[in-house]
C-alpha cells in the first residue's frame, strides 16, 4: 500500500504550526513595542498598515520605489537600540504599498569593519571585536524573542545552496520572525509574513512574465535617451559591498530574491567589504538558476550600439570598473546641465570639449567598483549607469570614451530568461 509522505517545508510548516502557531498570544502590541524598542506595531498586523505609515513611525527613509515596490532603508547610529542590541541596517520592504517583510542586521562583518587604505590596525581590532558582538547579539536576540514568543524550531530560508540560512523561528499572530546568524558572517533577524516563511524564500516567475515585465521597463524619451526604470535601489551604505547590493539590484529586478548581507556571504566578501563579480557570481548562481534565470558573460564594448542589445530586451549589465575621483568628477559636474541639455547639437559639443579631457583620467587601483549599465543614447554616443549609493546615483551619463579609461574588463555580467 503506498503512502503520502509530506516534503521536508511541509513538515517544518506543520511542525512550527504546532509548537509556535499559537505562542504567546496573551502579548500585548505595548508589550511588543517596549521590547522592540520602538513603535514597530500599531496594531495586531504589520500586513494591513500602509508601507510610508509604517516607514514614518520607524523613522526609516524611503530608499527605493519602483512602479510596484518600495523599500526603507536606515543604518543606525552608536546609540540607536532595537531588541536591546545595536542594529546596523533596518530596512522595509514594501509591495503595492504594504508592507511585505522588515530585515534587521546586527554585527557583522560588512558595516563593523573599516578597512580603509592606512587602517590596517584599526581594522585589525574590529575584525576581533565584531566576531564576539556576533555571539552576544545572536544570544541576546534569542532571549528577547523567547521571553516574547517562546521556544523557537529550526527552519531554513533561502534559495540557493550558497545564499540559503539556517534560521530559529518564532510565530506571532501571521508574523514569522526569523533569525539568522551565520560563523562570523552576520546576525540578521527578518519579519515577514508566515506564508512566506513557510515557502522559504523560493520563487520561480515563468520566462514569460518577467519577459513581459521587463519589456514595459524600457523608457524612450524624446531626447534620445533609452533607459530602463522601476530598477529597485539598494545603498549599500558606507560599506565596500558594491558587489552584492549590485547583484541584489539586478537578482530583485529579474525576479530573484535577494539580499546583499547573503550574498556578501555567498562571495566570501572580505570583512569590511572588497568582493568579485566572479565570487559574488559563483555564489549567486544556483539561486538565479533554480528561480529560472541564467546568467551570462557577453564580451562587448562599451558603446551605445553594444550596450542596447541588451537594454532593449530590458536587460541591466552589471560593469567593474574603477569609481576614481577624476572619473566621479567629469561626469557629476555635467549631470545638472544635462537634465537641462534640450538641443542636442549643443550638449554634443559640450561633450566633445568634455572628451578632450579623458586621456587626463587616472584610473585608480584602490577605488575598484561594479555598476550596472541601464541606458544609452545613440544621438550623443552615451551610456547611463547607475551605482548602489542612494537615490541620487540611480541614473548618470557617461561618454565611452570615460567608460574604456575607467572599465576593468571587457567581459560583463548579464542575468538572462
Amino acid at each position: 500500500m503506498n503512502s503520502l509522505r509530506p516534503d521536508s517545508r511541509t513538515m517544518v510548516a506543520l511542525l512550527n504550526f504546532f509548537l509556535i502557531g499559537t505562542a504567546c498570544a496573551d502579548q500585548t502590541i505595548a508589550d511588543l513595542n517596549e521590547a522592540f524598542g520602538v513603535p514597530v506595531f500599531a496594531d495586531e498586523s504589520l500586513w494591513d498598515d500602509c508601507a510610508e505609515d509604517l516607514a514614518e513611525r520607524l523613522k526609516w527613509p524611503q530608499e527605493s520605489q519602483t512602479s510596484t515596490d518600495s523599500s526603507y532603508r536606515q543604518y543606525a547610529g552608536p546609540d540607536e537600540r532595537f531588541l536591546g542590541c545595536r542594529p546596523y541596517s533596518l530596512a522595509l520592504y514594501a509591495e503595492e504599498g504594504k508592507p511585505a517583510s522588515l530585515s534587521m542586521i546586527f554585527a557583522n562583518k560588512g558595516d563593523a569593519v573599516d578597512y580603509t587604505p592606512g587602517n590596517a590596525r584599526r581594522a585589525g581590532n574590529e575584525i576581533r571585536n565584531y566576531k564576539r558582538a556576533i555571539q552576544e547579539d545572536k544570544k541576546n536576540l534569542i532571549a528577547a524573542l523567547t521571553k516574547l514568543f517562546g521556544e523557537p524550531v529550526a527552519d531554513l530560508f533561502g534559495q540557493g545552496r550558497e545564499t540559503r540560512e539556517s534560521m530559529k523561528r518564532w510565530n506571532w499572530n501571521g508574523h514569522a520572525f526569523l533569525l539568522a546568524s551565520p560563523r562570523d558572517e552576520y546576525v540578521a533577524l527578518r519579519v515577514m509574513t508566515t506564508e512566506s516563511a513557510d515557502a522559504g524564500g523560493r520563487s520561480r516567475i515563468p520566462d514569460s512574465v518577467i519577459r513581459e515585465a521587463v519589456a514595459k521597463r524600457i523608457e524612450k524619451r524624446a531626447n534620445g535617451d533609452v533607459i530602463l526604470k522601476d530598477m529597485p535601489m539598494v545603498n549599500q551604505g558606507p560599506k565596500g559591498y558594491c558587489v552584492p547590493a549590485t547583484w541584489e539590484r539586478v537578482m530583485r529586478y529579474m525576479g530573484v530574491p535577494a539580499d546583499m548581507y547573503t550574498l556578501a556571504m555567498a562571495g566570501q566578501t572580505e570583512a569590511g567589504g572588497g568582493s568579485s563579480v566572479a565570487a559574488v557570481s559563483a555564489g549567486a548562481s544556483q539561486a538565479v538558476i533554480q528561480a529560472g534565470r541564467r546568467i551570462e558573460s557577453p564580451v562587448m564594448k562599451l558603446d551605445a550600439t553594444s550596450v542596447s542589445r541588451f537594454i532593449d530586451r530590458g536587460l541591466p549589465i552589471m560593469w567593474a570598473m574603477f569609481s576614481s575621483p577624476d572619473f566621479n568628477n567629469a561626469i557629476n559636474s555635467r549631470m545638472e546641465a544635462r537634465k537641462n541639455a534640450n538641443d542636442t547639437a549643443a550638449w554634443k559639443k559640450v561633450l566633445a570639449d568634455a572628451r578632450r579631457q579623458v586621456r587626463k583620467m587616472r584610473s585608480h587601483r584602490d577605488s575598484g567598483h561594479v555598476c550596472m549599465i541601464t541606458g544609452y543614447n545613440k544621438h550623443t554616443g552615451e551610456i547611463a549607469i547607475s551605482d548602489s549609493w542612494g537615490i541620487e546615483f540611480a541614473e548618470r551619463w557617461i561618454m565611452p570614451e570615460e567608460a574604456a579609461a575607467v572599465s576593468q574588463t571587457s567581459t560583463h555580467t548579464v542575468i538572462n530568461f
